[in-house]
């Protein structure tokens, strides 16, 4: 049996040969283990592959776009955030004619989003951003994401009253498909189960939706959104996102990463290695026809039941996504994710605009606009967010 160029068989004779004694005993002992550390790995992936729940199981609780029932639980819960009506808008004269609300229509934009409490003044935020500046706001179908299956109604009838014209759908993701998976971050946020939801996307959303667009609650568009979505993916790649080749790369995984065998030196080193270069997972195009084929769930979840057996990185849902894509990835102009303006995963301080042109603003890191202008401590580039900003500060029950 041969193992990328190791003759196993010969490994093994020789290791149990009389004549294998001293320097050259302890060189093929090294290559054994090598080998096993590799036998490891790989049956570790093979056995993920086929031992999560099946795209039934997670796409458990998808909702039509407004949930008029309303429980008894789901009335005793919490109230939600009041945000004001949005202005609307209408398609230009050049629009395809969106002739319903149903998902699978082809002239539908489709965009993925998850609705978290605490981040639900930033989700309402950019759904405003994306339809004040789309040329056709009317074909844009938004994809909403929640764990909450108690307040899913009320969600739901809040973005609808926020939105009244808004096509969108509601999906119950439920965390306990990925809880078991995540492991411990630089920052309590980045565990939320939600982070993890895009991965979910291809199982989640509707087998006719090809496309789609996955966009963080933490960002504005300033752009025709039409202008991400027909970028073309070319070859057989599965993804789009603005990609960083010069980053730091060695930063995002552990030194047991770069140094154990069968890891960071395999996965991006040598001749079949794919070249490093980092890409944000908060602006994405997704080709969930090649996602689904590609079994890339199911490679981004073996990679994090490595990393639960042997740490292998810190920062939360990003790692798994570079590990399954980098280097692969469709580079769509900076422009379209400048990110990072929320400051690092610690202090959250203020950043400035990278240089060139603008399209869609993200306060990735800990800093978030809404917040730091709550606290009359706002950043200068705040301000762009705040006229986006539908929140009504005289909460009461929704």
């Amino acid at each position: 049996m041969a193992f990328d160029g190791l003759d196993w068989d010969e490994v093994l004779w020789k290791t149990n040969s009389r004549d294998s004694r001293g320097a050259d005993a302890r060189d093929h002992m090294e290559k054994l283990a090598y080998a096993m550390s590799r036998v490891f790995l790989a049956t570790i992936l093979i056995f993920l592959a086929f031992s999560f729940p099946s795209s039934s199981a997670i796409r458990s609780f998808p909702l039509t776009p407004v949930a008029e029932s309303e429980s008894e639980s789901d009335a005793s819960s919490s109230p939600l955030p009041r945000f004001k009506e949005a202005p609307e808008y209408r398609n230009g004269a050049k629009c395809p004619i969106a002739s319903s609300d149903d998902t699978c229509d082809p002239s539908h934009v489709h965009i993925a989003m998850t609705l978290d409490l605490a981040y639900l003044r930033g989700s309402m935020a950019a759904v405003l951003s994306v339809l004040k500046h789309a040329s056709c706001p009317e074909n844009v179908f938004f994809h909403f994401v929640t764990t909450d299956r108690v307040r899913t109604g009320r969600l739901a009838r809040l973005v609808r009253s926020t939105f009244p014209s808004l096509r969108f759908k509601i999906y119950y993701f439920d965390e306990k498909i990925v809880k078991g998976l995540i492991s411990s971050s630089v920052r309590e946020a980045l565990e939320n189960p939600l982070n993890y939801a895009r991965s979910y996307l291809g199982e989640l959303l509707d087998a006719c939706v090809a496309r789609v667009i996955y966009l963080d609650s933490d960002l504005i568009v300033v752009d025709d959104i039409q202008r991400l979505w027909s970028i073309e993916l070319t070859g057989s790649r599965a993804i789009g996102a603005p990609e960083y080749c010069r980053a730091n790369f060695t930063k995002y995984f552990t030194e047991k990463f770069w140094s154990e065998p069968g890891m960071g030196a395999e996965v991006f080193g040598g001749e079949r290695g794919r070249r490093p270069c980092y890409f944000n997972t908060g602006v994405m195009v997704m080709d969930l026809e090649r996602w689904r084929e590609g079994r890339f769930r199911e490679r981004i979840e073996g990679w994090m039941e490595v990393q639960k057996a042997s740490r292998i990185y810190e920062l939360g849902s990003l790692p798994p996504f570079l590990l399954v894509f980098a280097g692969d990835v469709e580079a769509v102009h900076h422009r379209w994710n400048q990110h990072g303006l929320g400051g690092d995963n610690v202090r959250g301080s203020c950043r400035s605009l990278h240089p060139g042109p603008v399209s869609l603003l993200h306060w990735s890191g800990k800093g978030k606009p809404w917040v730091r202008l709550d606290a009359k401590n706002p950043c200068p580039l705040d301000r762009l967010w705040e006229p986006y900003d539908l929140y009504l500060p005289s909460s009461s029950s929704s």
